[in-house]
């Protein structure tokens, strides 16, 4: 079924191509804006009882983190788009919601290839622990192996698979209503308004999962946790439950207003491809 009006039948390369393009221009941009609140929150989530949190150094790690993040954004919306709308065509209209959740959940598996090593390098670097990406990599391989690159996979999978799913479900079921009531295409204020909120909420549920990933990506060979279970047993019991919402504050924030930028660029871009590919079409018609 159709979302919205979509029509039905789509260019499968085509849609991958532009949401790819979108979706690393998103990615970049967002990263590049937040990156300092990422850098507080990481930094509040890693310090155990009453350490003190280190102040500089808030674009510790950037660059090489772009690197990741471009081909991660790229790889993730390239592959949500196409499969969003294969399943839109199959499942029935009032389904629309299992097909973006569905999508969601399969984007973040496919970008978390890329995702985990620039997560890893960029907590390692947020922490201290490195000065530059290269030096984080080739450091990590040499004392954990290739291994190192994704510690905390697991964890990273269960805080952004259901992350993706939820935050990316929210948002184009509220568009999808919001357009049935307004009876028109949304502006760019209303894409980025609707972003804040999916983005804010998703974040604020997945903080748990957020700080026992960030605990077991940033451990090192310290091995102070062998697993998720573990990590969770151990923080509850040294600090508390309060501990499971470390950096809450600073997330929310930060994905509230990462939701709004990202989906006001996703958006824009995805608009402006379309009049591009609409214009080029019309000039082939018109020779």
């Amino acid at each position: 079924m159709g979302e919205g009006g979509e029509e039905k039948s789509f260019n499968f390369l085509q849609v991958l191509l532009e949401g790819s393009i979108a979706g690393g221009t998103a990615g970049v941009v967002v990263e590049t804006a937040l990156y300092p609140i990422d850098t507080i929150k990481t930094r509040l989530q890693a310090a155990r009882g009453g350490s003190r949190i280190e102040w500089k150094g808030l674009y510790s790690g950037l660059a090489g983190n772009l690197a990741g993040v471009l081909p991660a954004s790229a790889i993730f919306v390239g592959v949500y788009e196409p499969t969003k709308r294969k399943l839109l065509e199959t499942l029935p209209e009032n389904l629309s919601a299992v097909a973006h959740f569905t999508a969601g959940a399969i984007g973040g598996i496919a970008a978390s290839l890329v995702r985990v090593p620039t997560e890893v390098v960029k907590q390692r670097m947020q922490t201290g622990q490195f000065k530059s990406a290269p030096d984080a990599v080739r450091l990590i391989v040499a004392k954990e192996g290739f291994k190192g690159l994704y510690a905390g996979y697991g964890s990273f999978l269960l805080r952004d698979l259901p992350f993706d799913a939820i935050q990316f479900c929210i948002y184009e079921q509220i568009r999808i209503g919001y357009k049935a009531v307004a009876r028109r295409e949304l502006n760019d204020p209303e894409n980025a308004l609707i972003g804040a909120f999916a983005g804010a909420i998703t974040g604020a549920i997945t903080t748990p999962l957020d700080v026992m990933k960030t605990r077991l990506m940033v451990q090192g060979q310290g091995n102070q946790y062998t697993g998720i279970v573990n990590c969770a047993q151990t923080i509850l019991r040294e600090e508390g439950p309060k501990a499971f919402l470390k950096g809450i504050e600073p997330r929310v924030l930060w994905i509230g207003i990462g939701g709004s930028i990202f989906f006001g660029v996703l958006e824009k871009t995805k608009s402006m491809l379309a009049e591009r590919r609409n214009r080029e079409l019309r000039a082939v018609k018109d020779e």
